[in-house]
């Protein structure tokens, strides 16, 4: 074995058959300032911010979780700063939005986010089994609606389904793998109904706080459904544990693509040497490090946010040391709503029309000569059908 991972001992009062249980690790979250007190020695700042409990985001974290977050018995322990609540919440710091990506101006249905012509998010719950910190849909997480009303679901069927320009649909939420083997079946066979619908993405942290929840059923479901993408979010290496890496190996090994999204966050993994670990573990698991995200602006994590230059000193670190497979994109979400941004270390020195000059991450220096004639390819009347029936459709505007 390449990486040793970590050991996660279980409370001598739990049994083995509950700790492993998923549902259980949900039922008996921690969620009051009483339930983490015996599992953590709070600091001061940690319980002032319980006693203003109502002014924050809500707090819960599965047992397993806040066993990885207490391993280490350290107040800066990485996973444990993602989980608890800190007193810095309560102000507004430098930037406070409630909505950082504006995605309310983009619902067209109370469950449907559709920013991208070609794909929409459907919000399956607003439930999840740990309360990030620096979660950025605070404005509809944590409300605890385990699954949409009868109406609410139909109407966001009934958008994907008359929206033709539509290619892929991204269970999100809250986290879509809270909910039950039957409830999260009725959602993908729905969608596997709709014609035009080719990929599915579930978006899902419980690989990282409740790796239980990763059952051979659970697998066989994703499976029958096909081709469903799984996008989790790791943002430590030592998050990764002996069950994380056995959940994940399920899951590649019975054809699931796995892809990670991780959040660069302040004091906690804004270093090359930690970006790279948690990258080369995964990869090793046949994760694929797909995004490095900047943290957005929502209410209550200025103290977890880094700069962007910060953020690009480390993706420019890593930047030549790192196979491309085990590279993220650094990428920032414009706040308001203007989607994407992706972020690179800026390797040209000029340009014009006739060449482009760079120099490498190694400062080894280049030139580009552009072609003299550029010839553009016939194209077949399919694929320019395709191309602009999915231009075709622009999101709409908020409606709720």
């Amino acid at each position: 074995m390449k990486f040793n991972w970590r050991q996660i001992n279980k409370p001598k009062v739990v049994s083995q058959e509950d700790w492993t249980s998923w549902k259980w690790q949900v039922k008996h979250s921690l969620k009051v300032k009483s339930d983490f007190e015996k599992v953590f020695s709070l600091t001061e700042n940690e319980a002032k911010a319980f006693s203003g409990n109502d002014k924050i985001f809500k707090v819960r974290v599965s047992p397993y979780y806040a066993a990885v977050a207490s391993a280490s018995g350290s107040v800066k322990d990485p996973v444990r700063q993602i989980i608890l609540p800190k007193t810095q919440e309560l102000f507004e710091g430098q930037q406070s939005m409630l909505d950082p990506l504006g995605e309310n101006a983009n619902r067209p249905q109370k469950r449907i986010i559709h920013r991208y012509s070609d794909r929409c998010l459907f919000l399956v719950t607003d439930f999840c089994n740990v309360y990030c910190r620096y979660c950025t849909r605070k404005h509809f997480t944590g409300q605890e609606q385990v699954f949409p009303k009868a109406s609410e679901y139909e109407e966001a069927l009934s958008y994907i389904k008359k929206t033709k320009s539509l290619r892929e649909v991204i269970l999100s939420g809250g986290d879509p793998l809270t909910l039950s083997d039957s409830k999260l079946e009725k959602v993908l066979s729905d969608l596997r109904q709709i014609e035009h619908i080719e990929i599915i993405r579930i978006g899902s942290r419980m690989p990282v706080v409740n790796p239980f929840r990763i059952t051979a059923e659970l697998v066989g479901l994703l499976k029958k459904y096909k081709p469903v993408y799984l996008m989790t979010h790791f943002n430590h290496p030592d998050e990764i544990t002996i069950e994380a890496a056995k959940c994940l190996e399920l899951l590649v090994d019975n054809g699931v693509p796995v892809y990670n999204q991780m959040v660069l966050l302040n004091g906690i993994n804004n270093n090359a040497a930690i970006v790279q670990a948690l990258s080369r573990r995964l990869l090793y698991l046949r994760v694929r490090p797909y995004y490095m995200f900047q943290c957005d602006p929502s209410e209550g994590t200025d103290h977890l946010r880094t700069s962007i230059q910060d953020s690009l000193a480390i993706q420019k670190e890593l930047w030549g040391h790192m196979s491309g497979l085990a590279m993220p994109n650094l990428s920032l979400d414009i706040p308001g709503g203007g989607g994407k941004a992706g972020l690179t270390p800026n390797f040209i020195t000029s340009q014009s029309d006739k060449e482009w000059h760079f120099k490498g991450w190694d400062n080894k220096e280049g030139v580009y000569k552009n072609p003299l004639n550029i010839v553009k390819p016939e194209v077949s009347q399919a694929y320019k059908s395709e191309w602009e029936e999915i231009k075709s459709t622009k999101p709409q505007g908020e409606h709720i």
